[in-house]
């Protein structure tokens, strides 16, 4: 592969090949001298008289990806962003062959006699890349060193060979480049040089060869999770995932960072319990099915269903009675952790008292949550909820047929005290 020397290689090459090729092959002795130039149209020097010289331009005016190469490389990330290849970036460059001549006519034998060069040459052979990149500059040519340079762009070890194809630009294109270039138009052919392939030298993190292929066929069914039921759930309870494709080989279903095998399984439709540990708020359940190929290291990574959320309610695990005096703290438990980060409120009654920001320095997590009771708050008895993320607990509600409150909620409760 090449470096990013590359493109200024080619260009070098090119323009030594036509300077080279009109010499040996196509003598023009009837225009006389001339010179090759690589410059923008722009900057073709013009004799302060206003004739112009006998000259031949090669202008790189666009680079484009190759669409034959650049998907040929694997991945060069891994799933923890490592790098594991280095992809070659691979480029087409397009090229403007223009002429410029002295007298009439002397452009169109420049141009003519260049593009036959190019034509008999259509690809960069090695031996004449080595040639080109390693000989010295010509008197008066401003490189000087840095064409010497170029040799160490790799351009000539490259694994696929450089095409020079003519390349067919209609009139509004080509008008259009002119007036970018901002220059009187020219006599002008176009150039496409494929391919250029630049390779990062940057090291790869190696893997161990392989030894043994084990080849596992099977029908792509990726498992789709259409709904979660319920919304709400409770930690211990039951997960019910419906979908499609959710029985594989091997099925599992993943809560953030915990993995669980389901309760009950079929194509349709997974029951699994929630487990515990997983924070209040928003979580997000996955289906995953594991591949086993029949060798030591099972089971391998298959396929995995899209990611479906649900809430978990924090429960109070505080027993009753709950006490508190207004103007002091309550502190309850839950049994559900709660992130530092979250958000959560206590719901008492009709009102809402927030809990403060923790310090940055506390837990991670905690079980144990501290209210400050407004010193002005009413007394009384009142429904207790904890809500994190807008994750409420439930209420109880009374079922006793002789109570006056049957069918309505009745606790968890707190009594404030003056």
């Amino acid at each position: 592969m090449s470096n990013p020397l590359a493109i200024a290689g080619v260009t070098a090459v090119l323009q030594r090949m036509v300077d080279e090729g009109l010499k040996t092959d196509f003598p023009p002795t009837s225009v006389g001298s001339f010179t090759v130039t690589s410059l923008p149209p722009s900057r073709v020097v013009t004799p302060s008289n206003g004739a112009e010289i006998n000259q031949l331009n090669l202008f790189l005016y666009q680079v484009t990806p190759n669409t034959g190469w650049r998907n040929a490389a694997l991945p060069s990330r891994g799933d923890q962003g490592q790098r594991l290849t280095n992809p070659p970036l691979a480029l087409d460059l397009h090229y403007l062959l223009s002429a410029y001549g002295a007298e009439r006519l002397n452009a169109e034998i420049l141009l003519g006699c260049a593009m036959h060069s190019l034509h008999e040459a259509p690809f960069l052979a090695r031996d004449a890349v080595r040639a080109a990149l390693s000989s010295a500059a010509p008197p008066g040519d401003p490189l000087g060193d840095m064409l010497r340079a170029l040799g160490a762009s790799g351009l000539a070890e490259q694994i696929e060979q450089i095409k020079i194809t003519p390349q067919t630009l209609n009139t509004e294109e080509m008008s259009k480049l002119w007036t970018a270039f901002q220059a009187p138009y020219r006599p002008a052919a176009a150039y496409l040089a494929t391919v250029v392939l630049i390779e990062s030298r940057r090291s790869t993190r190696p893997t161990l060869p392989v030894r043994e292929r084990k080849l596992f066929v099977m029908p792509f069914q990726q498992p789709t999770i259409d709904s979660v039921s319920p919304q709400i759930a409770l930690a211990g309870g039951k997960l019910t995932l419906a979908g499609s494709n959710l029985k594989g080989q091997i099925t599992k279903v993943r809560f953030g960072a915990l993995t669980l095998e389901p309760d009950t399984l079929n194509n349709d439709q997974i029951e699994v319990t929630v487990p515990a540990g997983l924070l209040a708020g928003v979580n997000t359940a996955q289906v995953i099915h594991s591949l086993d190929f029949g060798t030591p290291n099972e089971p391998h990574r298959g396929f995995a269903s899209n990611v479906a959320a649900f809430m978990l309610a924090p429960q109070i695990a505080t027993a009753p009675p709950i006490t508190v005096a207004r103007g002091n703290t309550l502190t309850l438990s839950v049994t559900s952790p709660v992130g530092r980060s979250q958000r959560v409120a206590l719901l008492v009654g009709e009102r809402t008292i927030p809990i403060p920001d923790r310090p940055a320095t506390g837990p991670a997590t905690t079980m144990n949550l501290d209210f400050p009771i407004p010193a002005d708050f009413p007394t009384g008895t009142f429904l207790l909820r904890v809500q994190v993320d807008g994750a409420e607990s439930s209420l109880t509600i009374d079922t006793a047929p002789d109570s006056p409150t049957l069918d309505q909620f009745n606790g968890p409760t707190v009594t404030i005290t003056t």
